[in-house]
């Protein structure tokens, strides 16, 4: 197969056999793995579930085709008012009633409130932190599955949160350890207080028919609201483990006089248990690199063994071999004396991808590669239906797909179809499906409500995606001037409008105490103190759950959620009559730029050295998400939507003579030295100085770039797909 991007020619080379199905060409290997793996067990036959896929992939490709057809035509139309209007003074009424009359931006409809029915606590009662973790990697992904109850004193032992001279030696500091102890006991005291004393002064607990006593020398004391106790583990007047609840979350305090990080403890407390991830994606999309039948088996495969309960992970860390696997659920006795239990894990939720990207394990009839997102749905359905037997992960029968990079209320539409189409065939009642919106188009931002309409029955979240709704921002807006520097961007009128239009519109179709209302990730994994000061204020601005980076983040994070009462929160915000859309079609252009040069080179190296850190990752060694150390070496979380946001503002600043092709080019070069040097530690790295023609991820990186403006919707993924794909080749 020939593909042409770009004017640049590839040979393709397709490794996979395929098989003949109806008038499908399906990759040898994908065809075993439905027949052995993903269907066995399941009363769902071979033939019928082909003879489906193949009737409503042939009805719904054609649709997907269209609905991006109409992405590129919206865009031409933009693009053409700007250039028109570049020259006069900016109309925001004129600006406004043009994107009416092209059906950008829709009319707003009456009042309504979502009914999904059958959702878990999880999305709609437990509000705390979110994890998002790349299912290519099954024991991160475990990792993530079992950050439901995460070690409270290790994750402040490992942090920056904890401030002593010994942060991140293997030496084991005991005045460290004591200031855990101290930080968990304010804690503790701050959410859990008890009458007359201090958590620090304790020396022993009891139960008491259903109360907690809590003992200090020969005295009873009790917490100051009674109704905080749960629950235990071990015997009444010698309790192992003490379980408490706030806002919703609970936490469990280890007792065991005998362990090492017990000794001087006068109530041998050895560890605080916190509930931290509540839900977690398993991720398709950003975070992997799957760009074949071979790797999406591997993702499928992955998310098949966590619906069923099975999926293992052996591997070597510090010369043992390892296993890990899912965690049971947690038993303990209530306060009624009844055996009860938590659930053990985090709530998975599977991320597919979005409506643009196709993939070669499929081809259709016409030659055309199949829409990796309908395939993703069809075939992470029919994992899920697994656990629907088993209720391992969901309790309530439900199915979560958060379903990312949706421009507006027709291609929201479309997934709702998609959606059904997968129920019909796969015998599931309508609505199992359940979707989570990401708002990380503009177009989708500009029309949330309407957008949320179409999946009223279905939706069970939404989600700002600060990342790629700034790609967006500048590829939209690509016409209308050079951007502001990226570091402004987080202080323009359009990303304050837009956060708080996803909370408002949220609250306004009755997501409170139904479904999810969330904010973007924490992008610096080693920067935990900074994380604490600053990510409460998705909190304050009425998110009920956050993105964070790992599970420590997960636990610190949940400190957050018992400080704060997010319900009662929403309370507070309901009444809020802003309309923002004004704000959200502002455009961060830069006004008369006098950037100095110095200036100008300092913001393309960053750029460009972020870009070359992860692409070189991406395509060589098909990481799809990593640490990247910036300019000043500081570790910063990058994906897909990073690299959009700085490719699309080179872009932007080559089209407006802020720079030239030139000088992007030596600055590219320069820092390919730098990530060379950065990644020198790693024996799979392919250096890409000195022979950077040689280098598919250096090219790969220049084509972002310098292409940049040419991609649909400034979009990464096609470029990094295809050289992913000559570099497997």
């Amino acid at each position: 197969m020939i593909i042409i991007y770009n004017d640049f020619y590839y040979l393709k080379i397709m490794s996979d056999s395929f098989i003949k199905i109806n008038t499908l060409s399906v990759s040898k290997d994908l065809a075993d793995f439905v027949k052995n793996e993903l269907l066995t067990g399941l009363d769902i036959n071979e033939k019928d579930f082909w003879d489906g896929f193949d009737k409503n992939i042939n009805e719904l490709a054609p649709i997907n085709k269209k609905l991006l057809e109409n992405r590129e035509t919206l865009q031409s139309e933009i693009d053409l008012w700007l250039k028109k209007n570049k020259n006069e003074e900016f109309n925001h009424l004129e600006y406004k009633n043009f994107l009416k009359e092209i059906g950008y931006l829709k009319e707003e409809g009456n009042d309504f409130k979502i009914d999904t029915k059958n959702l878990d606590s999880e999305i709609s009662s437990i509000a705390g932190p979110q994890l998002v973790v790349p299912i290519m990697n099954s024991r991160y992904t475990l990792n993530a599955a079992n950050a439901r109850w995460v070690s409270l004193y290790d994750s402040l032992y490992g942090t920056d949160l904890i401030e002593s001279e010994e942060t991140g030696s293997q030496k084991y500091d005991p005045l460290r350890g004591q200031e855990v102890i101290k930080f968990a006991r304010n804690f503790l005291n701050d959410h859990f207080s008890i009458n007359e004393i201090h958590w620090s002064d304790i020396n022993g607990f009891k139960i008491d028919g259903n109360n907690l006593k809590i003992l200090k020398d020969n005295k009873e004391f009790e917490l100051v609201d009674k109704n905080k106790f749960i629950g235990y583990r071990g015997e009444p007047n010698n309790p192992t483990t003490i379980i408490l609840e706030n806002n919703n979350l609970k936490i469990e305090i280890i007792i065991n006089p005998k362990a090492f990080s017990a000794v001087q403890d006068a109530a041998g407390i050895s560890d605080i248990i916190i509930e931290s991830a509540i839900s977690t994606i398993c991720d398709n999309e950003d975070s992997v690199a799957a760009v074949d039948s071979e790797d999406k088996i591997l993702c499928y495969r992955n998310w098949l063994g966590l619906m069923k309960g099975t999926l293992k992970s052996v591997f070597e860390k510090d010369g043992k071999t390892l296993e890990r696997k899912l965690n049971p659920d947690r038993s303990y006795i209530s306060k009624d004396n009844k055996k009860e239990k938590l659930h053990g894990r985090s709530l998975l939720l599977i991320r597919n991808v979005g409506h643009l990207m196709t993939n070669s394990a499929i081809i259709l009839e016409d030659g055309s590669e199949v829409p990796e997102g309908i395939m993703d749905a069809f075939i992470t359905t029919a994992a899920a239906i697994h656990d629907l037997k088993r209720k391992g992960n969901s309790r309530t029968g439900s199915i979560y797909i958060v379903k990312p990079k949706m421009h507006g209320p027709e291609e929201t539409a479309f997934t709702d179809k998609i959606f059904t189409r997968v129920e019909e065939v796969l015998k599931l009642e309508k609505n199992t499906i359940k979707c989570g919106i990401m708002d990380e188009e503009r177009r989708t931002s500009v029309n949330l409500k309407e957008c949320i309409r179409t999946l009223k029955s279905r939706v069970f979240f939404i989600n700002t995606g600060f990342l790629d709704r700034t790609g967006d921002e500048m590829h939209t807006s690509m016409e209308a001037g050079p951007m502001i520097k990226k570091g402004d961007m987080k202080k323009s009128k359009w990303i304050a409008a837009y956060e708080d239009n996803n909370v408002d519109v949220g609250l306004k179709c009755g997501f409170s105490g139904v479904a999810q209302i969330g904010k973007g990730m924490w992008a610096m994994p080693d920067k935990m103190k900074d994380m604490i000061d600053q990510k409460i204020s998705h909190l304050e601005a009425g998110a009920n759950c956050a993105w964070v980076p790992s599970p420590t983040a997960a636990s610190l994070h949940a400190m957050h959620y018992h400080k704060l009462n997010i319900f009662e929160k929403h309370k507070k915000l309901n009444n809020n009559k802003i309309n923002y859309i004004d704000d959200l079609l502002s455009i961060p252009i830069a006004d008369r730029p006098n950037w100095s040069k110095e200036e100008i080179n300092n913001e393309l190296c960053n750029s460009a050295q972020t870009i070359l850190g992860y692409v070189v990752r991406w395509v060589d060694q098909g990481v799809g998400c990593s640490k990247v150390p910036d300019i000043n070496n500081v570790g910063l979380m990058e994906d897909r939507a990073t690299l959009r946001i700085s490719s699309q503002h080179i872009a932007n600043w080559l089209h407006h003579g802020i720079c030239s092709n030139r000088q992007v080019l030596e600055i590219l070069k320069k820092m390919a030295k730098i990530v060379d040097k950065q990644n020198e530690g790693d024996p799979e790295y392919q250096k890409m100085s000195p022979n950077y023609d040689r280098s598919i991820s250096f090219k790969a990186a220049c084509e972002l770039i310098f292409h940049g403006k040419s991609q649909p919707s400034g979009y990464t993924e096609p470029l990094l797909h295809l050289n992913r794909l000559i570099k497997k080749s």
